[in-house]
């Protein structure tokens, strides 16, 4: 893996902290380009069978979480979860919703938002929404409102997981009793395959430097927090909910592979039938590299066009990446 350039290096650090990483574009045999940019293409890997939100979801009908991994800001990604929403809530009525998108310290704020106590753009600010919750997630959301589902803030909470990048673990002893016991009891369990597939993402050259191995480090930790306390809440969601189907919305690099949040999950609960929906961008020339690079991202396959490049200016792409991730660095963790 080539070593990772500074802009590239801030990015990989914002965005993991965040979640999900771009791959390169891979595509599967037998298969058409997407015509828009917002279509998805759902695929079986083991028989290469293409099926519908409604043919999905029949599958689906008895599982307990079903997991749709996401490249954030993709309208593809947003437009596939909406569809399968209410396919799933066909089949299985009894529906949660869990979104790393919100944090488990403001699910009073969403609560409040659900039982029709405060407006939209209310909620929005008390819950500190993503920027693009209007465009992305409003349906997901409004569907489960107008149904009266259960929506459940699944991540953990922004300021204490960026404290713990640039800190490190031990700065959970300094977080206030009602947040820690509302974390996971073991909030950095991890998996071996996870953590090499995050050195990789990061890339091989920053292995040698003990500061950059030290603050790697803590990113890392960061990283598992998200994915423990979003394997906790959802075990959370099916004791409180019994018998309901949870379907969990996350950053793919979470889900990808059966990692992350998904090893995790079937860590602490073995018994429970999970499936893992992955999306894979169709690549940008038209040469197809095997359709065997891509089986094991998930239990199902989304394609879907890549976005257009943000930049083309190495120097615009630095200087945007470099003030991104000092906003993200600017509060204080004493």
């Amino acid at each position: 893996m080539k070593p990772l350039t500074p802009a590239l290096l801030l990015s990989t650090l914002y965005v993991l902290n965040g979640c999900a990483t771009m791959p390169s574009p891979s595509s599967p045999i037998h298969l058409t380009m997407p015509q828009a940019l917002y279509d998805a293409r759902i695929v079986e890997p083991d028989s290469g069978a293409i099926l519908t939100p409604e043919q999905l979801a029949r599958r689906l009908a008895e599982t307990d979480v079903v997991i749709v991994g996401e490249y954030h800001g993709h309208q593809g990604s947003h437009l596939l979860q909406s569809r399968l929403q209410t396919a799933l809530f066909r089949q299985q009525p009894r529906q949660v919703l869990s979104m790393e998108q919100f944090t488990l310290d403001h699910q009073p704020e969403l609560d409040r938002y659900l039982q029709g106590e405060t407006g939209e753009a209310e909620m929005i600010e008390d819950a500190e929404a993503w920027d693009n919750y209007r465009a992305s997630y409003r349906p997901l959301v409004e569907f489960a409102r107008q149904q009266n589902l259960p929506v459940i803030a699944a991540n953990a909470p922004a300021d204490l997981v960026r404290c713990v990048g640039r800190k490190g673990p031990s700065y959970l002893d300094k977080v206030t009793a009602s947040i820690r016991q509302a974390l996971p009891s073991e909030p950095f369990m991890d998996t071996p395959a996870y953590r090499e597939k995050f050195a990789e993402a990061i890339g091989s050259s920053h292995r040698g430097d003990s500061t950059m191995n030290e603050r790697m480090e803590n990113t890392y930790k960061a990283q598992l927090l998200r994915d423990n306390t979003m394997a906790a809440r959802i075990l959370e969601a099916r004791a409180r909910f019994p018998g309901h189907q949870v379907l969990h919305l996350t950053g793919t690099f979470h889900s990808e592979d059966g990692l992350g949040t998904v090893a995790l999950l079937k860590q602490r609960a073995p018994e429970l039938s999970v499936v893992v929906i992955s999306p894979v961008f169709w690549p940008a020339t038209d040469r197809k590299p095997p359709f065997a690079q891509n089986r094991s991202k998930g239990d199902f396959l989304y394609f879907i066009q890549p976005l257009p490049d943000e930049f083309k200016d190495p120097e615009r792409e630095r200087e945007a990446m470099t003030a991104r991730f000092q906003r993200s660095t600017s509060k204080s963790c004493d």
